[in-house]
């Protein structure tokens, strides 16, 4: 990844599997014919590994091939030996070996390996046996093959290169990333790396992107945006103090779009993406690196050697300073860093996320657990589609999931809580952004309210319970009622949310991509990509759209099963890298004819894979309302909208809410915006002309109290009236112009915190420190400060202590001017 010229955090791997057709010999021979035969790679620069303990590949490999059985190497546990994890299938492995300086002499091949001559471009898993909790190993009934092969190595040996980065995989980015930065790839090593660290990180980046990950805080989104800050480090040590990355995402799609069209598709949406989260990490590099500096002499000042990890967590943590550049920058300062305390640091903090997480996410996860160590059970048959009442339901199990305690019971009982898992069953389980139902099961006299309904990979429905008396029992008989006020308005709020999308790509062009959802009965929350916010004409022609489509009552067709290639070639909207059945569900709007401010509008269909619910005809909706729409990510905007009951409401609250305004105010509603902007204005003169008489009250009081000379230095120290930080420091300004020369502290109280600012005069600067006259100053009243040498900004938390602490300022002075 910039160092290694063989590794990356993208690669494309070529492979071939077989679950039982064919075993050791066809796959040998298979690899073979295609590594000499099809790729014409002279076999005497070949070689291969096996297992130590493999006498049966290690056989096979002269029998079937030209390989002679001296170029068969035989390697432990650590290099030939492929695991799924402690336990599960396992087996052998074989790999194929390149000498990639056949005109040099021949070496052993430990040397050879070793020193990176023979590069490994095949590797042969053979799945034979299955591996116990004992470390017990049975042969597997159906022994397969899984077989991988570097395409970047492959690249590199056939075009007879000895750098993966030197193939046409990788050379037009680093020549484009070569040309911005003003250099040329190949003349200086150091710069030749961070060169390759942006090749290889570009193009992770693109293909994250292109999947739908969004740079965020955890999860895959983490992956990224660390990828995409590491890259632009090592823009900024190429020189780069602009945002650039997004520049070189278009040479990426020219490398590889022809076998993944879908870069093309979204590499406008991507490059704003790139832009603004680029912008952000140099922001963030510019205002963190002045924190760490005044860490690292904080540090030094005390006598310590090295930041330590609550310093390092709180500057990672506030501030979203990367660890690695945090190090970087300790490290030129000739500092250590404490790595281990800030690890513990970040282990506390994920442990406080964890325990604020809690609730049914970790229950369903224990619940999982029990379903597995008793065998399984078989996948729920979902019929909530057509109806919200299933009679004669019957319980396959039932676990206690009530406080701390997660087990496997034959009956629920009393007012317990619980999770229950039905044979069949009409509740929909949270899936796609839409949530899980809620309603009862009816058992004689127990009765269940469902407060939640979730699912998991083998199709196993999990009913989130509380009991309100009775017994439920594993056996029983149940009606499970899902109550309509739940599912209803949520199967608006989904319909909706497709139309929405529609309507989007429809106002801004195909390169909005789905990056989030929630379906909720009170609301809808869409995530999708875009560089900028929506212009007032965009929000008012999707809005407008949406509720066109609502009044022209189109049916929403939904076709149960359908051929996944099908629906693809009639344009239903999949996730690039999502993995979905070769039969799939898909969900169709037909488009409308339309008329917006005096603009023909044609929105074509809306198609979708998806498995929700949804409403029969879209006038079923009623109203769509967009509430919101804001940023949440670099590149990403949210919109929520309402529909429905939710939209009247929201409509009704808003009336009452215009009219008592206008009763307010005293005007006509339809006078409200002007009389509005006529308090405003008159609000702000009245502040301009108190900011004036503020400013005119302390500039005027030169020699009044709060006023000294320490050791020749004129030093102004007083409270003044309440007024805004940014009016704090003019006055402090126009006081120190008054001094020429000297020291202004001024303070205020506000409420139940004290703020103060604190200037020196340049002249002043070498002998008297702002920043650190001001975190003394603030200590008195339990605050922090701190700041530049001639500025400086504080606040406390005791504001009674104010008076006592711009007292103490001349014998701050005092010490600080050495006495």
């Amino acid at each position: 990844m910039g160092p290694s010229h063989r590794h990356h955090t993208f690669f494309e791997m070529l492979g071939n599997f077989s679950f039982g057709d064919y075993f050791k010999e066809e796959a040998i021979r298979f690899g073979w014919e295609l590594v000499t035969g099809v790729w014409g790679i002279p076999a005497e620069r070949l070689w291969a590994s096996v297992f130590e303990d493999d006498d049966e590949a290690a056989a096979l490999w002269p029998r079937v091939t030209s390989l002679p059985p001296e170029r068969v190497v035989r390697r432990g546990e650590k290099d030939n030996f492929w695991a799924m994890g402690d336990t599960g299938p396992c087996g052998p492995c074989s790999e194929i070996f390149v000498d990639v300086h056949p005109d040099r002499p021949e070496v052993a091949f430990d040397e050879g390996d070793a020193s990176g001559r023979y590069l490994e471009i095949w590797n042969l898993v053979f799945m034979q046996f299955e591996r116990d909790e004992t470390g017990g190993q049975k042969p597997l009934p159906d022994p397969s093959i899984d077989t991988g092969a570097g395409l970047e190595r492959v690249a590199a040996v056939l075009q007879g290169v000895t750098s993966n980065y030197d193939t046409d995989l990788f050379q037009p980015i680093l020549r484009a990333a070569a040309a911005l930065a003003g250099t040329e790839y190949g003349t200086e090593p150091e710069r030749d790396v961070d060169l390759r660290v942006l090749g290889d990180h570009l193009r992770a980046v693109s293909f994250l992107l292109a999947d739908g990950v969004i740079p965020g805080n955890e999860g895959r989104g983490y992956v990224l945006r660390r990828i995409l800050r590491r890259a632009a480090r090592h823009g900024l040590r190429l020189g780069f103090e602009e945002p650039f990355l997004h520049r070189l995402l278009p040479v990426v799609g020219e490398v590889m779009g022809a076998a993944y069209p879908e870069l093309a598709q979204v590499e406008r949406a991507s490059a704003a993406t790139v832009e603004a989260e680029e912008s952000r990490f140099l922001e963030t590099v510019a205002s963190g690196s002045v924190q760490v500096q005044e860490a690292i002499d904080a540090a030094r000042a005390a006598g310590r050697g090295r930041l330590d990890g609550a310093t390092a967590f709180r500057l990672y943590d506030t501030h979203g300073l990367p660890l690695e550049l945090l190090r970087e920058i300790v490290e030129e300062e000739r500092m250590g860093l404490d790595e281990e305390g800030f690890a513990a640091e970040l282990e506390r903090q994920r442990e406080r996320s964890r325990a604020a997480a809690g609730g049914a996410g970790e229950r369903l996860a224990a619940v999982r657990e029990l379903v597995r160590q008793r065998g399984g059970l078989e996948a729920t048959r979902f019929v909530g589609y057509d109806r919200l009442r299933l009679e004669a339901a019957r319980v396959v199990a039932a676990f206690r999931a009530d406080g701390e305690a997660t087990e496997a019971v034959g009956a629920l009982e009393g007012e317990q809580q619980g999770v229950v898992v039905l044979d069949s069953t009409p509740f929909y389980a949270e899936a796609g952004g839409q949530l899980g139902d809620r309603g009862a099961l009816h058992a004689g006299q127990a009765t269940a309210r469902v407060l939640d309904t979730q699912k998991d990979d083998a199709g196993i429905y999990y009913h989130f319970v509380e009991l309100a008396g009775g017994r439920l029992a594993a056996g029983d008989e149940v009606t499970a009622e899902v109550r309509p006020e739940w599912r209803r308005p949520t199967e608006r709020h989904h319909t909706a949310t497709h139309l929405l999308h529609a309507a989007l790509r429809h106002v801004l062009g195909p390169s909005v991509r789905q990056a989030g959802s929630l379906v909720a009965p009170d609301r809808l929350r869409f995530d999708f990509t875009h560089g900028s916010p929506l212009a007032a004409e965009e929000i008012s022609r999707v809005e407008s759209l949406v509720n066109r489509w609502i009044l022209a009552g189109r049916n929403t067709r939904i076709t149960p099963e359908r051929p996944l290639e099908e629906a693809l070639e009639a344009g239903a909207m999949a996730l690039f890298g999502e993995k979905y059945g070769e039969r799939v569900r898909t969900v169709e709007v037909a488009g409308i004819d339309t008329e917006i401010a005096g603009r023909a509008e044609t929105v074509p269909v809306s198609l979708e894979l998806c498995g929700g619910c949804h409403v029969a005809n879209t006038s079923q909706i009623g109203l769509f309302l967009l509430t919101s729409e804001r940023g949440v990510a670099a590149g990403v905007r949210r919109i929520e909208a309402i529909t429905g009951e939710a939209a009247l409401a929201w409509i009704g609250e808003r009336r009452r809410l215009l009219a008592r305004t206008a009763e307010e105010l005293g005007v006509e509603e339809e006078r409200l915006a002007d009389e509005a902007a006529a308090v405003r204005s008159r609000a702000r003169s009245l502040e301009k002309e108190l900011a004036r008489l503020r400013l005119e009250l302390v500039s005027g009081t030169a020699g009044a109290s709060g006023e000294s000379e320490v050791a020749g230095v004129k030093v102004v120290a007083r409270e003044v009236p309440p007024a805004p930080p940014n009016e704090l420091r003019t006055q402090a300004d126009v006081l120190r112009n008054k001094l020429g020369s000297g020291v202004v502290v001024l303070g205020t109280r506000d409420g139940e915190r004290a703020s103060l600012v604190t200037v020196v005069t340049a002249d002043l600067t070498d002998r008297l420190h702002a920043g650190k006259l001001a975190s003394g100053i603030a200590s008195r009243m339990d605050g922090k400060g701190g700041g530049r040498p001639d500025f400086a900004q504080a606040g406390g938390r005791d504001p009674d202590r104010l008076p006592q602490a711009l007292e103490a300022v001349p014998e701050l002075v005092r010490e600080a001017l050495g006495g």
